[in-house]
């Protein structure tokens, strides 16, 4: 019996051993559960980028989003908010406008089949502190002899300041050159034979604004940036830059009788202006860029244009190329050019939503704001254009791939609001663009000088797309003889449903999103090989593209993270 019993409770012992052993067995073989349908980013990152700026960054994830939703917090107890929602393929964001020596924490979650993912770990950034007044150099004298300015420090211009005597002024990435706003009409000239070397980057932009603060900025708040060089232009004798002349300080300044076209001003990459277009005379506004006589060897680049009184980018003759130019509301045209300009530039953005109150004495709004407006000799073929608006160097100019957007109907008198005005001679070819939202008509062709020039083939409208503007052309002026499928109008298309984002009033870069929306008309239609007198101005520098207006849907948004958008 004892044996028995021993036995029988071995037996069991060992039998609960092989079961327990079994079922450690069966826990080896169990599947781990499948990751989560809808992770959250990773990978998140921050760093500050001055003292009102963080640069925040994320990895790629493996599972496609459709959208992220970006969120901040100011300090170690600051309550999260929503600040952006980026686009699928976006792996960084550009945060601006913030507060200097200040923590912001921040959050990313993934939106995907329209479920939003939980967020990923915070990341902070601290901006950095402001610089001391020890750090503000104060600009009081010309400048004749090769000079660097410094990103650690902000360069306040006060009065008409000239580079000259054939100096170089080298302008580090991320500096801030402040227009005194107590010292009326404070500008930046660059004179014949000088030079600007301003490289700023996508992180660290230059930046050419107001010395007012942030939220007290208007556009006339100071002058501009003016840039002279030694190429040709269609007028004789003297021909004077508009606005000077007013006082010992801003001397009549002359950018006639050039004769090379290869001249070099210098370079300009990654750099802004903001609220500047002061007017020193009645009606002689300056504009945030003007660019008189400048030669084709000068480079630019990645050009913003912010709240100016009067034009945006002004062209006066010359040959100067330039790529990936962006006008927010400006106080007359976006992009003007005039007296033999043969440049070409690509890749535009333009976007008037109101017209903004200027500083009180700076000058005036103009009533006929339009996209690009482009003339051949003078304002009325007088001064200097002894061929009347056949003078020559005809204004033939290459503008492609353009994306310019206007307020709608209400906002801007009736001599205004055209996409494209054409007039007084001008050739040139416009290529690939889109014209939106404009009150009076998408393009208006005005003259039988301006038609004589596509008689000579050296003027072409192609692969133009024209929505939410009522008449492609404007009534009672020249018909264009292209082929029908060189302008596509689609009245009935909104300018909102063109593009990924386009807020009625954007309060914020963010708000803005020039990607072409999925399937929309101008993803294709662009005219794709180039023929004639516009193949050969073209070569290399303008490519043909299969879309229309300045985004390529599989590009890079070549328009973030250095580009702002501020009323004031």
């Amino acid at each position: 019996m004892n044996f028995g019993f021993r036995s029988l409770t071995r037996s069991a012992l060992l039998a609960s051993a092989i079961l327990v052993s079994a079922c450690g067995d069966d826990d080896d073989d169990i599947t781990p559960p499948p990751p989560p349908a809808n992770p959250a980013p990773t990978g998140l990152a921050a760093a500050a980028n001055g003292q009102t700026a963080v640069n925040v960054s994320w990895t790629a994830p493996t599972t496609a989003a459709t959208q992220f939703v970006l969120q901040r917090a100011t300090g170690a107890q600051g309550a999260f908010a929503e600040i952006a929602r980026p686009a699928a393929n976006a792996t960084s964001y550009a945060d601006q406008g913030l507060t200097a020596a200040t923590t912001y924490r921040y959050r990313l979650a993934a939106v995907r089949a329209g479920a939003t993912s939980d967020f990923s770990a915070e990341a902070s950034a601290t901006t950095d502190e402001a610089p001391p007044t020890s750090n503000v150099v104060e600009v009081t004298t010309d400048i004749t002899t090769n000079t660097t300015w410094t990103a650690d420090k902000v360069y306040l211009l006060k009065g008409f300041r000239k580079v000259a005597n054939g100096a170089t002024l080298t302008i580090q990435a991320g500096t801030r050159i402040e227009g005194d706003f107590d010292v009326v009409g404070s500008s930046l000239f660059v004179l014949r034979g000088a030079r600007l070397v301003a490289n700023g980057t996508a992180q660290a932009p230059i930046v050419f604004t107001s010395s007012r603060a942030a939220g007290q900025r208007q556009p006339g708040d100071w002058g501009g940036l003016i840039m002279i060089g030694n190429a040709r232009i269609n007028r004789s004798g003297v021909v004077n830059i508009e606005g000077t002349g007013t006082s010992a300080d801003n001397p009549l300044i002359n950018y006639a009788g050039g004769d090379n076209d290869f001249d070099n001003s210098g370079s300009l990459t990654y750099v802004r202006v903001e609220f500047a277009g002061f007017g020193p005379a009645q009606d002689a506004e300056l504009n945030s860029f003007t660019f008189a006589a400048v030669g084709s060897q000068t480079q630019m680049s990645y050009l913003q244009a912010l709240a100016g009184l009067d034009d945006h980018f002004e062209w006066f003759g010359g040959s100067a190329d330039a790529k990936y130019l962006v006008s927010y509301e400006s106080g007359d045209d976006h992009f003007d050019a005039s007296e033999g300009f043969r440049g070409r530039v690509q890749y535009m953005i333009g976007l008037q939503t109101k017209l903004l109150s200027p500083r009180p004495g700076a000058g005036n709004v103009s009533s006929d704001p339009q996209g690009i407006e482009n003339d051949g000799c003078g304002s009325n073929a007088g001064g200097g254009c002894d061929l009347g608006f056949n003078s020559t160097p005809l204004t033939i100019p290459i503008f492609a791939n353009f994306t310019l957007v206007g307020t709608g109907p209400g906002v801007v008198g009736a001599s205004g609001g055209y996409g494209m005005v054409l007039r007084r001679g001008v050739g040139g070819h416009y290529v690939n663009g889109i014209l939106a939202r404009w009150p009076s008509a998408g393009i208006g062709y005005r003259d039988a000088a301006t038609k004589s020039r596509e008689n000579e083939g050296v003027f072409s409208l192609k692969g133009i797309f024209i929505a939410q503007t009522t008449n492609a052309f404007q009534a009672g002026q020249q018909t264009y003889a292209g082929p029908a499928g060189d302008i596509e109008h689609a009245p009935a298309t909104t300018a909102a449903s063109l593009f990924t984002a386009l807020a009625a009033d954007p309060s914020a870069a963010t708000d803005l999103d020039w990607s072409l929306a999925a399937g929309v008309a101008p993803r294709t239609g662009g005219v794709t090989v180039f023929g004639g007198d516009l193949a050969n101005r073209a070569g290399t520098f303008v490519t043909a593209t299969a879309f229309r207006g300045a985004a390529d849907p599989n590009g890079a948004k070549w328009w973030q993270g250095w580009t702002i958008y501020a009323d004031n």
